[in-house]
């Protein structure tokens, strides 16, 4: 045996295991060091553009407050979605109308807001013959009375007389039900017509209509067909609210029924209803 494998040093090497031995005299690794910024920004320098994209987006980093404007956010176009649905159904059916209906319906309008113009000028006109009178007794006893012929005309009390309209119906096919005969008259009102008759029975607030087999019966009053309504009021506004695209005389036509219309500058509303003394209501003035 030589000298050099009798040294310690040998010895030693000889009885440890062959990978302890090798790493005897190497120094452990040192802890990998934390990325620094500088190193980061490098880093992100050497990505493309699409990547760096993909990085930011991707996780997702979503806070409360955000989530609550993206909810706001939502419900807000939600509503603007189903108004502008809602405001296109309306404007649908005057789309097809022809030119001239357009305007029909326009001075309609108009006259509608100069009729509502022209109340409004004669209550100032009252309030301010109130204020003024010099006896304002007698006054306010002037306006009791035209008030009362007022109230008489408009519940049927009382004949009146003045411009209108007749309007016939021919109902030969039996097909005009007692609903369309209630379109009508609704129509006229909203016309502004202040006193309406059909077939010798007055019309007023509480007037009912309902099919009587063949006939229509109103009131608890059967009428037969040719139904002739007498209505006064304003002949420019009261025909033409009749004759507009899809109204009442369209769909009493497409029933074969005949409508007529006449203008007239005296009409006269001779049919009266009983004054009826209301069996719970009192007046609350004192």
């Amino acid at each position: 045996m030589s000298n050099q494998e009798q040294t310690p040093e040998n010895r030693l090497r000889k009885e440890l295991p062959e990978e302890v031995a090798d790493g005897a005299g190497e120094a452990p690794e040192a802890p990998e060091a934390a990325e620094t910024p500088e190193e980061q920004g490098n880093r992100q320098a050497g990505l493309t553009g699409r990547q760096r994209l993909a990085q930011g987006l991707w996780p997702p980093r979503v806070t409360r407050a955000q989530l609550i404007v993206a909810l706001l956010l939502f419900g807000l176009g939600f509503g603007l979605a189903v108004q502008v649905a809602s405001n296109s159904d309306s404007d649908s059916a005057l789309r097809g109308a022809r030119q001239e209906d357009l305007v029909r319906i326009l001075d309609e309008l108009d006259d509608r807001t100069q009729r509502l113009e022209d109340e409004k000028q004669g209550l100032e006109k009252q309030r301010d013959e109130l204020e003024n009178s010099s006896n304002q007794a007698e006054e306010a006893r002037r306006q009791t009375v035209e008030k009362e012929r007022q109230l008489g005309i408009l519940a049927g009390t009382v004949a009146a007389q003045g411009p209108g309209i007749t309007m016939t119906i021919d109902d030969t096919k039996g097909t005009v039900e007692a609903d369309m005969l209630l379109d009508a008259i609704q129509e006229l009102r909203a016309a502004g017509a202040e006193a309406i008759q059909v077939n010798g029975v007055r019309v007023v607030a509480g007037t009912y209509l309902t099919d009587a087999g063949n006939s229509v019966s109103v009131d608890g009053n059967k009428i037969n067909a040719p139904y002739r309504f007498k209505v006064i009021g304003k002949p420019q506004d009261l025909e033409p609210a009749l004759n507009i695209p899809g109204g009442v005389v369209q769909t009493l036509e497409k029933e074969q029924a005949t409508v007529t219309i006449e203008r007239s500058d005296k009409i006269v509303v001779d049919a009266l209803r009983a004054a009826k003394r209301p069996d719970y209501a009192r007046s609350s003035s004192q």
